[in-house]
């Protein structure tokens, strides 16, 4: 099972969680390209980390909205999205080459995220981006959304994400950041939801139905406080669950 955090996701002289540390427990790593968070420094820093613990590099697109931490679901036309999403393909991945790394998936962040699981338009548009960037880059997303419907129709390899640390809906869906039970601060009920997803493929729902999820990589947000404690005990949980920690990508 492949276990991945958002990082890189500082801004100048602002940080936002220990990198350093999550760097070390995680096996892939969703690194922010500049729009949402991240500057060219920690582009860098993050890819050098990436490069010198063998973590896989992510390129975590997201909506041109620093203020808003690219949460706000924002109405782009075609080709407004399809060149925002080729210009931090672009930026993360040239930097990463420079240190020896590549951009080895993409996954899309927040409100971008949640908004191609329906919005076929602007996922055709993230695809389009990723398909003239690189046609075999795998993708990382939610099952059952059109973003990887998508993708896969036109070869990209498909990879399914669960979060360990946020509330779904009964439909499969996340619960929204503005409503209550979107994040599951309890560490010992994060463990035991890793386990039950990595091991029997599904999870509670905030209603108490089990919900089925099929999951090539499970996410811990690096941004949620005690978020290395956290990756720690989710990272042992699993791995005393004969679960092994490998990349997907």
């Amino acid at each position: 099972m492949d276990l991945n955090a958002d990082l890189g996701e500082g801004l100048g002289s602002w940080t936002m969680g220990d990198d350093a540390a999550v760097f070390r427990l995680v096996s892939s790593a969703n690194v922010a390209c500049g729009f949402h968070a991240g500057d060219p420094v920690t582009m860098l820093d993050s890819c050098r980390a990436a490069f010198e613990l063998d973590v896989r590099v992510g390129a975590h697109v997201g909506y041109r909205d620093l203020h808003g931490f690219g949460r706000r679901s924002m109405d782009m036309s075609f080709d407004e999205l399809y060149g925002d999403v080729l210009y931090q393909l672009g930026a993360l991945d040239g930097i990463a080459h420079a240190v020896g790394a590549s951009v080895d998936y993409v996954k899309p962040h927040g409100a971008l995220y949640n908004r191609i699981v329906h919005d076929t338009d602007q996922a055709e548009a993230v695809v389009a981006a990723i398909q003239a960037y690189d046609p075999g880059l795998p993708v990382l997303g939610l099952p059952g959304s059109a973003f990887l419907r998508l993708a896969g129709e036109v070869g990209h390899p498909v990879f399914h994400e669960a979060f360990v640390d946020r509330g779904y809906q009964p439909d499969g869906t996340l619960v929204p950041r503005s409503q209550e039970g979107a994040v599951v601060h309890d560490a010992g009920k994060v463990v035991e939801r890793a386990v039950r997803l990595a091991t029997r493929g599904e999870l509670e729902a905030v209603d108490g139905s089990v919900v089925r999820v099929r999951a090539d990589s499970l996410c811990i947000h690096g941004d949620t406080p005690g978020a290395v404690e956290l990756a720690a005990a989710v990272r042992k949980g699993l791995e005393d669950a004969g679960v092994e920690i490998a990349p997907f990508a």
